[in-house]
């Protein structure tokens, strides 16, 4: 259950009204009689989030769980299946080209049986990448926690929030959420499980604590397990990567006619997936960095903590193996040296970790002939960083804390972010009526200014009337209900889908010129008070309006828009953002025009990059603008909005033209179609199939 619809079936589903068949509350999602009934998790998820906007938190928990159960049961078959069919028609010995592809077709057949069996319809059944990413980031943790604690059930309600916050931990207010779960009666420290633990995280940190308090037979044991569970996930990691692969930012990549490099550009995508699952089994969730020094550090722990119980032999054999990923490395030879001076003889290293590092460095080789093949660039990454160690003295290896406890302010460091000092800022504000609140260094960072006067009370109010008019339900352009939190309900519409409405008579054409003209000022603005010496275009033009869910507001545990970097990954733990796909890289500066005040909540907060030390809070109202660069110096969110209706207009710009925004080229016809002839009657060039 890979990939995406494709766009024109979801659009022509959305234009006709279209709603997926869901399941009965009553439907188990798997079925060891008949695997067929296994329900897809998608379907499931939507059934759950609409339950939980009708108020039926027995459904939410109901179909959520059954979405999970779904998830994971087809990922286990789907692993299961290709591990088997491998297995069935292995690569012949006699090699030639039709054994080759006999066994390939062999078991693409068996695949097909095989997943058909196991999962029924749900086979061919794709899921969107926004409901892939929601499962990946845990956000049906979120509902199932807030349906648990209004259906009373305080213990399933703890472990659900603390799932969801090891995945998100920048989510503040569900860290103090978690601190009153535990002096709630009934709720026990047992309760705070990570149902989605990975089975060798969680025994390498177990292993960990028992070595840190001397422990080391108890270690051993776990240190064992958690190498057995990674050498496993593995396996099923590498399984999972035998799907559709892609090079992100690399869909240019033309198709090839010729046999054998097609399957030479497939190989190449799939191998690089399996080359990466070293990265990804030592990364923890909700992090963008791995734990340092992952693997090795297993095998640097064993060595010593066989030491300590004087198992010299099986010591020795892990202070090679570690040698094995660090040759030479000074502390671990003279390790190596004093077991072979007491032994009386050399040893050898583990085989398996001998193993699994040879067929690293021939992926390896292989992935430089196949990218070079394909015209991709590859570097190899860092994968065995040795800044990360054993240090008896003082601490634990980085990054192998289990629990994510909630740090006061207070107690955070300060961050210092590095910023290139060409940036300058305090240019013309171009408007009169534009005043300057705050410049960069009254908001505490860099590339930040807040403007009042932007646009006057009349122009606020034509476009509060302009958005509840025209926005839809979802973000406005991927159709998500609530993208950012399930308490409140988000509504957007584009510049194009505006002038669509005033052409159609909808709304008033003079309203979508409005914000159209609005936008182009707030450009205007941004542009000449950075002094940029090049032109700003726009990347995203959004009037949006969030909305506080009556009912849902009681113990809210999260942001109304988490903390994040417009152009970058942010990475609180290490402090770095990351400007890689599927950030928008391409963005260079942001900036959010309000159009309201009278609500609750809602205030616009910068932060240090590590999500949590807020530098800077800005209460909305009409015409007032915060405008910032968009990289890792400004991490910024928007806390809960409790009451009422937040409308603003948000934008994002890039000083690439390569990345325009395709709908404001669009909008720019329309309008210059309005400005030098009459339309009425005649139809404007607006594809209403258009994604607006």
């Amino acid at each position: 259950m890979d990939g995406t619809f494709p766009r024109a079936v979801l659009l022509s589903a959305v234009l006709l009204g279209a709603c997926p068949v869901l399941p009965s509350p009553s439907s188990p999602s798997s079925s060891s009689s008949s695997a067929a009934v296994l329900q897809p998790y998608d379907l499931l998820y939507d059934a759950a989030v609409q339950a939980f906007y009708s108020g039926d938190y027995a459904d939410v928990v109901r179909y959520m769980e059954g979405a999970l159960g779904s998830y994971r049961d087809a990922r286990r078959t789907r692993v299961r299946c290709r591990l088997r069919c491998q297995d069935q028609h292995p690569w012949d010995g006699a090699f030639s080209d039709l054994r080759f592809f006999d066994a390939v077709l062999r078991r693409a057949a068996c695949m097909d049986t095989c997943i058909e069996e196991e999962l029924g319809a749900q086979s061919v059944h794709k899921v969107s990448e926004d409901v892939l990413q929601d499962f990946h980031r845990r956000i049906p943790y979120n509902y199932l926690q807030l349906a648990y604690q209004k259906l009373k059930q305080p213990e399933k309600a703890a472990a659900a929030a603390h799932t969801y916050f090891q995945a998100n931990p920048e989510h503040v207010e569900m860290g103090q959420n978690l601190e009153q779960y535990k002096d709630l009666q009934g709720v026990k420290e047992d309760h705070f499980v990570d149902r989605e633990a990975r089975p060798h995280q969680r025994s390498f940190t177990a292993a960990v604590r028992l070595y840190d308090s001397g422990d080391f037979e108890g270690a051993i044991a776990l240190f064992e397990e958690a190498l057995v569970e990674y050498y496993k996930a593995d396996v099923e990691c590498r399984a999972l990567c035998q799907g559709p692969q892609k090079f992100e930012g690399h869909d240019h990549l033309r198709y090839r006619y010729s046999l054998h490099e097609l399957i030479s550009d497939h190989f190449t995508q799939v191998l690089h997936c399996e080359h990466e699952c070293v990265r990804d089994l030592a990364t923890r969730p909700g992090r963008l960095s791995p734990m340092e020094n992952y693997l090795p550090l297993h095998y640097d722990y064993l060595q010593f903590a066989y030491f300590q119980v004087d198992r010299l032999e099986e010591g020795m054999q892990c202070a090679l193996a570690y040698l094995l990923f660090h040759e030479g490395e000074e502390f671990m030879t003279e390790n190596v040296d004093y077991y072979r001076e007491v032994l009386g003889h050399d040893g050898k290293p583990r085989e398996k970790a001998a193993w699994y590092l040879r067929r690293h460095k021939q992926e390896l080789e292989l992935l430089l002939i196949g990218s070079q093949t394909m015209g991709v660039g590859f570097t190899e990454g860092n994968y065995w960083s040795s800044t990360g160690g054993r240090d008896d003295s003082n601490r634990i290896p980085s990054g192998t804390d289990g629990w994510m406890e909630y740090v006061p302010i207070s107690e955070k460091r300060n961050v210092t972010v590095v910023v290139p000092q060409q940036l300058k800022e305090g240019g013309p504000l171009v408007y009169d009526s534009v005043q300057l609140v705050q410049n960069s260094a009254a908001l505490n960072g860099t590339q930040r200014v807040l403007l009042d006067h932007v646009i006057s009370e009349d122009e606020c109010a034509e476009l509060r009337h302009l958005a509840h008019a025209v926005t839809m339900a979802g973000d406005g352009y991927r159709g998500k209900m609530s993208p950012h939190t399930p308490n409140e309900k988000f509504e957007g519409a584009t510049v194009l889908k505006a002038l669509q409405y005033g052409y159609e008579g909808r709304v008033p054409m003079k309203s979508a010129r409005l914000f159209y003209n609005i936008s182009e000022r707030a450009r205007h603005i941004t542009e000449s008070y950075f002094l940029l010496n090049s032109t700003l275009h726009f990347s995203y033009t959004h009037l949006v309006c969030r909305t506080a869910i009556t009912g849902q507001q009681d113990h809210r545990n999260d942001l109304s828009h988490p903390i994040h970097a417009d152009n970058c990954l942010l990475d609180p733990e290490a402090n770095e953002c990351w400007k890689e796909p599927p950030a928008y890289t391409y963005r260079d500066y942001s900036a959010l025009l309000y159009l309201n005040g009278d609500f609750e909540g809602g205030e616009f907060i910068f932060t240090e990059m590590d999500a949590k030390t807020m530098t800077a809070s800005v209460k909305p109202k009409c015409g007032r603008m915060v405008g910032f660069s968009s990289g890792g110096e400004n991490p910024h969110g928007v806390k809960a909005i409790t009451r009422g209706q937040r409308c603003a207009v948000a934008l994002w710009f890039t000083l690439d033209p390569l990345f325009r925004e395709l709908e404001r080229l669009q909008a720019d016809e329309v309008i210059q179609s309005l400005d030098t002839q009459s339309v009425w009657g005649q139809g404007l060039n607006i594809n209403p199939k258009d994604e607006l």
